[in-house]
């Protein structure tokens, strides 16, 4: 019985092997032929990623409305997205962490330096929103080769609409007609897209079709040869470190290219406000500044861009900047704006005395020294020529900028008087001075992390309980005492009330004095 079983279950295994090594034959000979004639869908990896990015791109232009803060397809202000893992989406969710989330495929590309000679771009010319998403004007090309819409994000703070052809601004109704395009588009001209307080307060204007129909656009009253140019002074303007954060630097990087060949259309003017920066707007721009919500005139240009293009908290990134210019050259041009002279800080100072000059920052509200005179005394024992100076929305900034021109060392206590480190001398000190409650990073951002491209020498004073006046308004147990970031975790408002709103400084005069021999040490 044995032996005929085995002859009998042999041969069927030798039939299941045969089966087998057909199979296998089988699967490699079709790998072969699709390897051969069968195309993958997309070919490579990255490949892939790019059609992604393209058909979340394609979503964005064919469909949705503008992206902008109220909009009907986003409250942030971003485009829909159609792959989860975009970069883009993951920066959105982040929408309140730190600023530098700035995907890659959102910076903004280095801008062409725009000709001198009038743009000449019949209707026909200008490439249109359809399809891929036309970018508004002739040859507008991304990096792919891609056209780009009308109006795109340039980061996630900052929205940039580029046209060309015929256009007619009609700032009475917030209106710009463009020819070439196929449907409307809205945007607000302010560099802070991520905050929605700031955006309330920002006029929202709507970029229409030429000639369509039931809208008939008004005729030209003023023509212009030279490119327009549309931010505003909404937002948080008025603020002196939103001044520069939100509208200036992001101003300078978007038309100091142009070289004076380009006009200022400004919404929400603040006469005030422009008549405080109009030396710097004359670096960049020769002519007046227009008040478009309220002007009267049909302004038409050969082209119009609208919305400033923002890098960094009070910064610019070289590599995208056009020219390649940096922070420093900003500096440069205020110097200029402003008849500053002074280049570099030195420890014999500039005024004659021999002496490096202090110049304290003084506050009247909150987060103000309570020992002041004091600290100018102990400033002036250390060898210090001191001067002591408070900013405010009504400072002369010639005057004022002068003033900071002439200090080595400039100290204050966190807060937007701190923004005039703009006008320091290259190699002078900022200290500043940390209020007690955890806010390094919010110090950090501000103005420690741009002040080493300002070719600045930065320091920090970091407030300890002791030299808070919050140690006289709570008890010892509180958390706003103990326990800071508890406080940090019940929000913006939390934060801000109980350290910046409440906290007044009693410089310790011994710290102080080692401070500012350490600041002495590090003067050229």
């Amino acid at each position: 019985m044995k032996p005929s079983m085995r002859s009998r279950q042999e041969p069927r295994r030798v039939s299941n092997g045969v089966i087998i090594g057909a199979m296998l034959l089988s699967l490699c000979v079709l790998s072969i032929v699709k390897a051969r004639y069968c195309a993958t869908p997309f070919g490579k990896a990255e490949d892939q990623l790019q059609e992604q990015m393209n058909a979340s791109i394609r979503m964005e232009t064919d469909e949705s409305p503008a992206r902008t803060p109220g909009g009907d397809n986003s409250s942030s202000g971003f485009p829909p997205i159609s792959n989860s893992n975009s970069p883009r989406l993951a920066c959105a969710k982040n929408f309140f962490a730190a600023s530098s989330c700035v995907p890659e495929e959102e910076e903004d590309e280095p801008e062409e330096v725009p000709s001198t000679a009038p743009a000449v771009t019949t209707p026909a010319a200008v490439s249109t929103t359809t399809g891929g998403g036309g970018k508004g004007r002739k040859g507008g090309k991304s990096k792919g080769g891609k056209a780009k819409p009308t109006c795109y994000m340039t980061s996630k703070r900052s929205e940039r609409c580029d046209a060309s052809g015929d256009i007619r601004v009609d700032g009475n109704r917030s209106t710009i007609y463009v020819s070439g395009i196929d449907r409307e588009w809205r945007t607000k001209p302010y560099a802070r897209y991520h905050d929605p307080v700031a955006m309330a307060h920002v006029r929202e204007y709507t970029l229409k079709p030429l000639g369509a129909a039931g809208d008939a656009a008004p005729a030209c009253t003023k023509n212009h040869s030279v490119p327009g140019f549309m931010f505003s002074n909404g937002g948080f303007s008025g603020n002196l470190y939103h001044d520069y954060t939100d509208v200036l630097v992001p101003l300078f990087i978007s038309t100091h290219q142009f070289k004076g060949r380009v006009k200022f259309l400004l919404s929400g003017m603040k006469p005030w406000w422009v008549a405080k920066f109009t030396p710097f707007f004359q670096q960049l721009t020769r002519y007046d500044v227009i008040d478009v919500d309220n002007d009267q005139e049909v302004h038409c240009f050969p082209r119009i861009l609208i919305g400033a293009t923002f890098h960094k908290d009070m910064g610019v990134d070289p590599r995208r900047s056009p020219g390649h210019v940096s922070v420093v050259d900003f500096k440069r041009a205020l110097r200029r704006a402003f008849g500053l002279e002074r280049e570099a800080a030195s420890r014999g100072g500039a005024t004659g005395t021999g002496k490096p000059r202090l110049l304290i920052i003084s506050r009247r509200g909150s987060r103000r020294f309570l020992n002041e005179r004091e600290m100018a005394r102990v400033a002036a024992e250390a060898g210090f020529e001191v001067r002591v100076a408070e900013p405010d929305q009504h400072t002369d900034m010639a005057t004022f900028a002068k003033l900071v021109n002439s200090a080595d060392v400039m100290i204050g206590v966190h807060g937007a008087g701190l923004t005039n480190m703009v006008f320091l001398p290259r190699g002078a000190v900022l200290i500043q001075v940390v209020p007690f409650g955890g806010l390094e990073w919010l110090t950090s951002v501000t103005f420690k992390d741009p002040a080493a491209d300002m070719e600045v020498n930065y320091m920090d004073y970091n407030v300890k309980l002791e030299e808070s006046s919050l140690i006289d308004q709570y008890p010892k147990n509180h958390q706003v005492l103990t326990d800071p970031y508890a406080v940090h975790k019940q929000g913006w408002d939390a934060l801000k009330t109980a350290y910046l709103d409440k906290q007044n400084i009693r410089i310790d005069l011994d710290r102080f004095k080692a401070t500012l021999q350490d600041a002495m040490s590090r003067l050229p």
